[in-house]
């Protein structure tokens, strides 16, 4: 995975319009990789618009990773079915986090960066990158992909960054 830079903490927040897998609802979890890490939400039973708040800390290295997120229906007699999978670079974060860090910045709620939906990223809508409570924060609305609806609220930190300049 390359030298530690830190660790991300990402919460699974909620999901909103997941698709039907069951007759009338779905029982819904979430799978997260980040390189070879993996956590799992709870499963939620029978809602298309679940709440997990949920945190699960990831390690991570200078050269960002991407975030995958893949969701699935539990079913007990058969293989679980997909409900979708997302993904989101954390280059715009730990780019930001070096760039605080060069610049200085401590003031409260500043933005460090404006992030737009692009290919790389399945974001749902613009997301900023803030600086909040001594932390480097992400709020996204990632777009679930193959299929026809779904999105999943994520909140990204960046902890425990190294207090030394990255290296070049």
């Amino acid at each position: 995975m390359g030298d530690k830079f830190g660790q991300v903490k990402v919460m699974v927040v909620q999901g909103r319009r997941l698709v039907i897998r069951d007759f009338k609802s779905s029982d819904p979890y979430v799978i997260l990789k980040l390189g070879n890490q993996t956590a799992k939400t709870k499963v939620i039973n029978s809602c298309l618009n679940p709440v997990w708040n949920e945190e699960f800390h990831f390690s991570i290295s200078e050269h960002a990773q991407v975030l995958k997120l893949q969701v699935f229906d539990k079913d007990h007699f058969k293989a679980d079915d997909k409900m979708g999978n997302a993904h989101l670079s954390l280059q715009p974060l730990v780019a930001s986090a070096r760039l605080r860090k060069i610049l200085g910045v401590t003031a409260e709620g500043t933005t460090l960066r404006k992030v737009i939906p692009e290919s790389d990223n399945c974001l749902a809508a613009d997301s900023s990158i803030n600086w909040v409570n001594g932390e480097v924060v992400q709020d996204v609305w990632l777009r679930l992909c193959d299929v026809d609806s779904g999105d999943i609220e994520l909140k990204i930190k960046l902890i425990n960054l190294p207090s030394a300049a990255p290296s070049k």
